[in-house]
C-alpha cells in the first residue's frame, strides 16, 4: 500500500510527528510511506480546502492508495475531503475511531486533530490511533455477527458515492482556477502524480495546466 501523509501549512510543526508516529506503526517492507508536506521548513500557505484538493489528485489519479491527513480540529479537512472525488475520509481522534473507521467503512484517508487536544504528549495518541488502524484488514466489518451486514451497507455507500460525485477531470473546467495553480505550485505533490499516477487521464490534464 502507498500511504501519503499531507497537511496544510497552518498546522506544518505536526508534519515529522506524524510521518514519525506512522513509520512506527507501518510495515516498510509491505508498504510506502510518502511525505507530501507542509514540511516545517517550507516557507508557502497553503488551506485546508487547497490541501483537500490535492488529496482528491493523489487518490483519484491512483498515485496512493491511502492518505493520512489533518488540520487544526480535523473537522475541517474531513469536510472538505468528502465534498470531492475519490475520497472517503473519516474524523479519526482515537483509537476507537481509527478501529471501528477500517473495520467497518473501509475508506481511503483519514483525518485527525492536529490542533484541537493535541497536547503535552500528544504523538502517543497519534501513534496509537495509527497503530489501531492499520493493524487489522480494512472492511472486514464490526461487530463479527453483523460483519456481512456492514460490509454490505459500506459497498452500497461506496456505489451511491460514484453515482453522486462527478469525477475530478469532469469538474475541473469549473473549478476555480487559483485551486488548481495551488496543485501545480506544491511540487512534490504534481511531481509525484505525474511519475506515478496510473490514471494517465487525469494526469494527462493535470500535465497540460503546467504548460
Amino acid at each position: 500500500m502507498k500511504i501519503g501523509i499531507i497537511q496544510a501549512s497552518s498546522q506544518k510543526d505536526k508534519n515529522s510527528i506524524m510521518e514519525t508516529c506512522l513509520k512506527d506503526v507501518i510495515d516498510l517492507n509491505n508498504n510506502e510511506i510518502i511525505n507530501f508536506g507542509v514540511l516545517n521548513n517550507e516557507d508557502f500557505e497553503c488551506s485546508y480546502i487547497e490541501t483537500a484538493f490535492a488529496i482528491s489528485f493523489l487518490l483519484e489519479s491512483q498515485a496512493v492508495d491511502f492518505v493520512v491527513t489533518g488540520c487544526s480540529s480535523g473537522q475541517g479537512m474531513m469536510l472538505a475531503c468528502n465534498s470531492l472525488p475519490g475520497i472517503m475520509c473519516g474524523y479519526v481522534a482515537n483509537p476507537t475511531d481509527a478501529y471501528l473507521f477500517g473495520r467497518i467503512n473501509d475508506g481511503n484517508a483519514i483525518s485527525y486533530p492536529l490542533g484541537s487536544g493535541f497536547g503535552w504528549a500528544g504523538e502517543i495518541n497519534l501513534k496509537s490511533t495509527l497503530h489501531t488502524l492499520f493493524e487489522a484488514p480494512f472492511g472486514i466489518g464490526y461487530p463479527i455477527e453483523d460483519a456481512e451486514r456492514k460490509m454490505r451497507d459500506t459497498q452500497k455507500l461506496k456505489e451511491i458515492g460514484h453515482l453522486t460525485k462527478r469525477r475530478l477531470i469532469d469538474i475541473l473546467p469549473l473549478l476555480d482556477q487559483d485551486l488548481i495553480i495551488s496543485l501545480i505550485k506544491r511540487k512534490r505533490v504534481f511531481d509525484y502524480i505525474v511519475d506515478n499516477g496510473t490514471n494517465k487521464q487525469l494526469v494527462n490534464i493535470l500535465k497540460s495546466y503546467s504548460l
